[in-house]
């Protein structure tokens, strides 16, 4: 076998290849080197999980990367404690991906890990205290005091204790000193017990022993003889309404879950009589958590249309390994991918396809699940670790050849994708933030088709500008769907001037006249309204009328948004909150007002205004549980909601034939923000959010509340010419020097003291002016943001020549620039993050 780190090959046997590099999920430049046992040697696969020792009391789960006969110079190589895998849980293409990844995004392969295994397959390891053999109790040299003997008396009784078993012995939270004393005493000896996270789902069930199965008589008979028992009657009777033995004996294998058979309040006593008797027989059986679904029809017929792009989209990839499918909202561009995914599927690959968002997946994993049943796996962040583990463990044993998922998706550990397919390809949330890797998803998509040697098919009604520019200069096929399925109209828009109106007194609750006016023709009509803010909470911040204070994050250099319904004060960038105030902390004055709608405060406006409608609200923190998103979007499909507000979770995927009306409540919010690609969001998210309006026979109506309705940008989302406002976009893009004519990177340089920051970043600036490649240095300047979580933020913005050759040199200069400042005594506490491609 050949690693993928190195040329050699090795055999399993060959006892001289004894060392094994490990991928370890913590942020370190390098693999760690261990020993092969000589027992394990025949077990090593690349990409097996491992349990190693990594410094003093570390246990951690790593993933072998390399194996090979050189011992590390710089330190003595530990021995692997044990192999987790049978088969391993990493394939090499996938080893591949995170080398790439890591050294692409500027970052450790041990994050790219750490970000790749759902949690469920890293193993934790927990302290355990036990008593030592070697202590005598009764000739102790040292006196013990009366908590100390609590433990010891604990530990006579049990073999082990958790630290929280401590807590509860004693009844006290601090237990450290205690246990810290009787570990000097030599009374106790602490370990770390490792365990698998994962645990899979048994579920006891029963069924009825065979005698009774195949013989109508011998149950009669038992019949008689439970005459008198009415308990375990009650038991059987609706053991057999559940499986009708004598109809489909074959039913009886399964059984029936213990807890099914008794949740009517039925005694468990009386079960275990039954079992006992010979009645029944108990047995374990191990439960997907990912249910079974049956295909429940066929797919949608295609229109001409979308036949056409079909084959336009095959033709494109006989030539080319990405292609961009330009489709207007409502096109009908998932049938089109249910078509592809169909015959990619056929051919007997595995295809991803990518959303943006959780939001997107209740609508579209239905239709899916209607057409693939269980062929397909759904994997996302509102999944558990243990749904998590399963769905992988579903892509690896081939049970799930086609999956449906967010950005996370990528590090599945497929083997043979043919199509990855990435819906709203345009949309900000495929990029991740925090913590490293910070990734954006669909250009590692693309490269990970590349691995595969699969196809890439690009989705959007707004497509990025970089893809739209590699497909206007022939890197990627282009295919444009310009009519709506079904041939419903698109929306018409209208502008509100809210200055106009609010000189003529005609505001009300911050909504205009003509808002108020087509939401009440939609209610009357017995149509829906959907309601869009990008902010929620009820206020972005509260002021003193008096003196002009505002309520302040105390870590971040943010004002707090006032959320109404929890009666506080909260801060979105660090979740700090306090209770709101009932004067001014600066100058006493009651006079405190609101500034600014949320969708809270706008949920409480059109309540007032429309007290007849029904009002739904969907923004973070009404989908914060696992089937939040899910509620609401049966409850407005059911009709029960008449108003939806909501974040930008409601302006993408969302598919329903009664929304009529749609309001933009702040066209402005999205214009004014200082970004280079603030025109392109701006003409994306209203262009989706107007795209849920109109989708079946009645026409939309868009309304967009704006002060400034003259906007050049709101003439170009009106006319809906796409293509005119990228060309006049890219002329300033091109002017100065941002993508697609460079590669951006970000540094943002972290401190908790402002002067030893500011020092960092300037050094750090000094250092990359001198890296001979052809590029622009922006910075080090303030953030835009200047502290968050108490740490001071100082950002440089380089812009690079968008050759392999000039990236590849800087990342690696780069690199070695961060490690020599970082040994640097004065910045060791200095963080500095690298952000390729930053959004």
């Amino acid at each position: 076998m050949q690693s993928l780190f190195g040329e050699e090959d090795f055999s399993p046997q060959t006892a001289s290849l004894s060392f094994a590099d490990v991928i370890l999920p913590v942020p370190i430049p390098r693999m760690f080197t261990y020993k092969i046992p000589r027992n394990l040697l025949s077990e090593i696969q690349i990409g097996a999980r491992v349990i190693v020792q990594f410094g003093r009391k570390k246990i951690l789960t790593g993933i072998i990367g390399k194996v090979h006969n050189k011992a590390p110079q710089a330190y003595e190589a530990k021995p692997i404690l044990e192999i987790l895998d049978i088969q391993p849980s990493v394939n090499p293409l996938q080893i591949r991906f995170w080398v790439w990844m890591s050294e692409y995004y500027c970052c450790h392969i041990g994050e790219v890990m750490f970000a790749a295994l759902p949690s469920g397959l890293r193993l934790s390891s927990e302290s355990k205290v036990q008593a030592n053999p070697n202590f005598d109790r009764e000739n102790a040299p040292y006196p013990m005091d009366e908590r100390e003997d609590k433990i010891l008396d604990a530990l006579e009784q049990n073999s082990e204790l958790s630290y929280e078993d401590c807590e509860k012995v004693l009844g006290i939270k601090t237990i450290h000193p205690i246990l810290k004393s009787l570990v000097t005493k030599e009374a106790i000896l602490i370990f770390e017990k490792v365990q698998e996270k994962y645990t899979p789902k048994i579920e006891t069930r029963v069924r009825l022993t065979k005698d009774f199965v195949s013989d109508r008589k011998s149950l009669e008979t038992l019949f008689e003889e439970l005459a008198k028992k009415p308990k375990q009657e009650s038991i059987l009777l609706k053991y057999l309404r559940d499986v009708p033995i004598f109809q489909s004996p074959k039913l009886n294998e399964k059984g029936l879950d213990k807890a099914k058979l008794l949740e009517e309040g039925d005694s468990e006593s009386s079960l275990k009589t039954l079992i006992k008797n010979g009645v029944f027989e108990s047995f374990k059986q191990l439960i997907n958590r990912i249910g079974e679904v049956e295909p429940e029809k066929e797919a949608a017929k295609l229109s001409r249309s979308q036949t056409q792009a079909v084959q336009e989209i095959k033709g494109h990839f006989e030539e080319k390994n990405t292609v961009l499918l330009h489709g207007i909202t409502g096109s009908g561009k998932t049938e089109i991918y249910i078509q592809l995914i169909q015959e990619v599927l056929e051919s007997g690959s595995q295809v991803l396809l990518l959303l943006p968002e959780i939001a997107l997946t209740t609508q579209i994993v239905n239709r899916l699940q209607q057409v693939f049943g269980s062929k397909m796996g759904v994997y996302h962040s509102k999944y558990s670790d243990n749904e998590r583990v399963e769905v992988w463990n579903g892509v690896l044993s081939g049970r799930f050849s086609f999956v449906v998922g967010v950005r996370s998706s990528i590090f599945l550990p497929f083997d043979s994708l043919g199509l990855i397919i990435i819906d709203e390809e345009h949309e900000a949330s495929f990029k991740q933030f925090d913590p490293a890797p910070r990734f954006q998803a669909r250009d590692a998509a693309i490269m990970l088709a590349y691995f595969h040697q699969a196809k890439t098919l690009l989705g959007s009604a707004t497509p990025s500008f970089e893809s739209y520019y590699n497909a206007s200069k022939g890197k990627y096929g282009y295919v444009q769907l310009t009519s709506r399925f079904g041939d419903s109209a698109l929306p018409e828009f209208h502008l509100a001037n809210l200055a106009a109106d609010r000189k003529k007194n005609l505001l009300k609750l911050d909504s205009s006249r003509l808002l108020r006016e087509k939401i009440q023709e939609a209610l009357g009509k017995n149509e829906q309204v959907l309601i869009f803010q990008n902010r929620r909470g009820y206020s972005p911040y509260i002021q003193c009328e008096d003196c002009g204070w505002t309520g302040q994050c105390v870590q971040c250099d943010v004002s707090l948004t006032y959320h109404q319904f929890a009666e506080e004060l909260r801060c979105h960038y660090c979740g700090y909150k306090e209770k709101v105030p009932s004067s001014c902390p600066a100058c006493g004055s009651t006079q405190l007002s609101t500034m600014g709608m949320g969708t809270e405060r706008i949920e409480e406006s059109l309540t007032l205004l429309f007290p007849e409608a029904r009002m739904g609200r969907m923004d973070l923190d009404t989908t914060r549980s696992k089937y939040g998103y899910q509620r609401i979007l049966d409850e407005f499909g059911a009709g029960q909601i008449d108003i939806l507000v909501g974040t930008q979770m409601i302006t993408k995927g969302l598919d329903f034939g009664r929304v009529t009306v749609v309001g933009i409540w702040d066209g402005d919010r999205i214009l004014n923000f200082p970004d280079f690609r603030a025109g392109e969001r701006a003409y994306q998210q209203i262009t989706q959010v107007a795209g849920r309006a109109g989708r079946r026979a009645e026409k939309g109506q868009v309304i967009i509340q704006t002060r400034n309705p003259e906007h050049s940008l709101f003439e170009k989302v009106l006319k809906g010419d796409y293509d005119e406002f990228f060309r006049q976009e890219l002329i300033d893009r091109k002017k100065f020097f941002y993508p697609p004519y460079v590669k951006l990177v970000k540094i943002t340089t972290r401190h908790t003291d402002f002067k030893k920051g500011e020092k960092a970043a300037i050094a750090l600036h000094r250092e990359m002016a001198k890296i001979p490649v052809k590029k622009i240095v922006l910075g080090p300047e303030k953030g835009l943001i200047g502290r968050i979580k108490n740490q001071y933020q100082f950002e440089s913005l380089i812009k690079l020549e968008r050759s392999g050759a000039t990236q590849t040199l800087f990342k690696e200069k780069l690199g070695e620039i961060l490690q020599e400042l970082q040994a640097i005594p004065d910045f060791r506490s200095v963080r500095w993050i690298v952000d390729v491609d930053p959004s």
